[in-house]
C-alpha cells in the first residue's frame, strides 16, 4: 500500500507540472499491473494515460480493466486513439469489448476498423454470446504434415510475432482441416530432418466453435494446456482459445454463481458501480419469490393450528433451521461440482444414493442430539413432564426425516434446472431453505400428531 500511494503522489506531481513526455515515459517503465492501478486510484486521469502510453502498453492495459473502466475510458480518448487502440487489439478482446456495447455503438466502433479487422470482428461476433466462437481469435500457426523441423521454424520466425502464442503449432491438411497439434518445445528439440508426422500423438483435443464457453473452462481445466484448438462441423480449423480467455470466464462464472448461490440475480458490473436502483431490480425478484414462498408457511401453520401446544411451537425452529441448512449445504456441494465438471446429469442417481446415506447418517446424528437436549431439560428443569419421552422420539424422528428430505431435495434440485437447460446456481441456498421449511413443518406436524395424539390432541 505504501508502495502504491508514493506511485500516485509520483504520477500527480508529473500531471501538476503538465510534462506529457516524462509521464509518458514513466508509465512506459511500469508493470501494466501498475498502470491499471493508477487507472483505479486516479480514474479523472484513466483516458489521459492511455493516450500517452505507447499504443501496445496501451492495448495490453486495456485489456486487463473491467468494462466499465474501459467504457468510461473510450468515451474520453480522441478519435485516433480510438481507431488505434480498435485495430491493435487482439481479436478476442476486442469481441469480448464489443459484447458489452449496445448495437448502434459497435456499428460506430467498426466503421474505425481496417477491411481485414472489420471482417474478423464481424465473423467472430457473428457467434452466439457465452460461446467458444466469440472467445477464440484468428491469431495462430499452422504447419502441414510433409514439412521439416527447418522450414517449421522459419515459418515461426516469419509469422510468429502475430500468433496469440507459439507455444502450441497445428497440424492441418490440404483443405484446412485439423489433424492434431505439437509443442513447440518438441519441435526445438528435434532432429533437423525430423518431418511434422513424425510428432503427432493422436491426442488431440478440440473445442467446438459453438459449444458454451463454460465447457470450454472444464475441458482447459481436466487437460492442463495453454490454449485449444476452435473447429466447426466440418473440423475445418477456425481460430485458437487461450488460457487467459479461460480464465476471465471462469472468474467471471464463478462470481455470476456465488451471486445466485446467495439468492440474487447476476451482477454485470462490479457491485461499487452498480446503481441503487439497479441492485435492488437485481434482489428484488429473489426476494418476492422467497417471501410468497415463505407465505405458504402461514398455510401449513393455519392447517394444524387446532394441534397448537406450546411445546411443538417452541421447538418448530429447530426442526425448519436443520432442513434448510441440510439442504443448504446439499445444494452449495452439488452446485459447486457441476461447476467443477465433477458430476453430470448421467450421475443423478449417484448422487441421490450418495444423499440419501448421508442425510440419515446426519438426521440420526441430529435426532440423537434432539433426543438428549429434551431429555437434560427434562432431568434438571422439568419442562415436558411425564411424556417427555414422547415429545423427544417425535422430535428426533421429525430431525431425522427433514434433514433427509433437506438433503435429497437440496442435491436434485440442480440437476432437475440443469435437466431444464436453467443455471443450477439457481438453486441457490435461500431458495432450497424456503421449500425445505415449508415442506418441514408438514413433516414435522405429521410426526408430532402420530406420537403424540392420544396426550396431547
Amino acid at each position: 500500500m505504501e508502495e502504491l500511494a508514493m506511485l500516485v503522489s509520483h504520477v500527480e506531481q508529473l500531471i501538476e507540472h503538465g510534462d506529457r513526455a516524462e509521464l509518458a515515459d514513466y508509465l512506459n517503465e511500469l508493470n501494466i499491473s501498475d498502470v491499471e492501478e493508477l487507472i483505479d486510484e486516479l480514474p479523472e486521469h484513466g483516458p489521459l494515460f492511455l493516450e500517452i502510453l505507447s499504443i501496445k502498453r496501451a492495448v495490453n492495459v486495456f485489456r486487463i480493466l473491467d468494462f466499465p473502466t474501459q467504457e468510461r475510458i473510450f468515451k474520453k480518448l480522441p478519435n485516433f486513439k480510438i481507431r488505434e487502440l480498435l485495430n491493435e487489439l487482439p481479436p478476442d478482446d476486442r469481441t469480448s469489448f464489443f459484447s458489452e456495447l449496445s448495437g448502434d455503438v459497435v456499428k460506430r466502433l467498426i466503421i474505425l476498423l481496417t477491411p481485414e479487422e472489420r471482417k474478423e470482428a464481424l465473423s467472430l461476433l457473428g457467434y452466439p454470446e457465452d460461446s467458444v466462437g466469440r472467445l477464440m481469435t484468428p491469431d495462430y500457426i499452422t504447419v502441414k504434415e510433409h514439412w521439416t523441423m527447418p522450414r517449421v521454424l522459419d515459418h515461426i520466425r516469419r509469422y510468429g510475432s502475430a500468433s496469440e502464442t507459439i507455444d502450441v503449432l497445428y497440424v492441418i491438411d490440404s483443405e484446412g482441416k485439423l489433424i492434431d497439434d505439437i509443442r513447440i518445445k518438441d519441435v526445438l528439440v528435434a532432429e533437423e530432418d525430423t518431418i511434422v508426422a513424425d510428432l503427432i500423438d493422436n491426442r488431440l483435443i478440440s473445442l467446438h466453435a459453438y459449444d458454451p464457453a463454460e465447457e470450454a473452462v472444464t475441458i482447459f481445466r481436466m487437460n492442463n494446456r495453454v490454449a485449444l484448438p476452435v473447429v466447426d462441423d466440418k473440423d475445418i480449423m477456425l481460430g485458437i482459445i487461450t488460457i487467459d480467455d479461460i480464465l476471465w470466464v471462469a472468474n467471471e462464472e464463478y462470481t455470476e454463481d456465488m451471486q445466485r448461490i446467495g439468492g440474487t440475480e447476476a451482477l454485470d458490473e462490479p457491485y461499487l458501480d452498480v446503481s441503487i436502483f439497479h441492485l435492488v431490480k437485481k434482489r428484488a425478484g429473489w426476494l418476492i419469490v422467497l417471501f410468497l414462498g415463505q407465505l405458504l408457511t402461514a398455510v401449513v401453520l393455519g392447517y394444524y393450528e387446532s394441534k397448537f401446544v406450546p411445546v411443538l411451537i417452541l421447538l418448530m425452529p429447530v426442526i425448519m433451521s436443520s432442513g434448510g441448512n441440510s439442504g443448504s449445504q446439499a445444494s452449495t456441494l452439488i452446485i459447486q461440482a457441476m461447476a467443477m465438471g465433477e458430476v453430470t446429469l448421467r450421475d443423478w442417481w449417484m448422487v441421490m444414493k450418495r444423499e440419501l446415506l448421508s442425510g440419515l447418517l446426519l438426521g440420526v446424528i441430529l435426532g440423537a442430539l434432539g433426543f438428549m437436549r429434551i431429555g437434560m431439560e427434562e432431568a434438571f428443569r422439568q419442562s415436558y413432564g411425564d411424556i417427555w419421552y414422547l415429545i423427544a422420539i417425535a422430535i428426533s424422528l421429525s430431525l431425522v426425516a427433514v434433514v433427509l428430505w433437506g438433503s435429497v431435495i437440496g442435491s436434485m434440485l440442480p440437476f432437475i434446472l440443469r435437466r431444464l437447460g436453467a443455471d443450477p446456481a439457481s438453486s441457490s441456498a435461500p431458495f432450497v431453505s424456503t421449500i425445505v421449511d415449508v415442506t418441514g413443518l408438514i413433516i414435522y406436524f405429521t410426526f408430532a400428531t402420530l406420537v403424540l395424539k392420544d396426550v396431547l390432541f
